[in-house]
């Protein structure tokens, strides 16, 4: 199982303001089920079979192309075990002590 942080940034909105943006990217993830999803207010997490994953990120990148973006810049960063089972609550109780 893996954790990954998305940053999906749409770039020649014509407008400093991208909420509307984000919360369509992260609408996309209903259609992944058997992905856990944490919206945070800097970028969304989320937990599962990487492959799943990366599918969801390709799949929220295209997002703010097809509601009229000119350019997109998406951050990800993936943590991946393989020692022992990782979730968002093992990484946040880790971090909490």
């Amino acid at each position: 199982m893996a954790v990954a942080g998305v940053t999906v940034i749409p770039l020649g909105t014509g407008s400093p303001s991208v909420g509307d943006y984000v919360r369509a990217c992260v609408e996309v993830l209903k259609e992944y089920p058997d992905l856990t999803v944490e919206p945070t207010p800097m970028s969304t997490v989320i937990e599962g079979d990487l492959r799943r994953i990366l599918e969801a990120v390709q799949r929220m990148h295209e997002v703010p192309f097809e509601a009229g973006a000119l350019r997109v810049v998406t951050h990800i960063t993936i943590d991946e075990r393989r020692d022992k089972p990782l979730t968002i609550q093992s990484k946040l109780n880790a971090v909490r002590g």
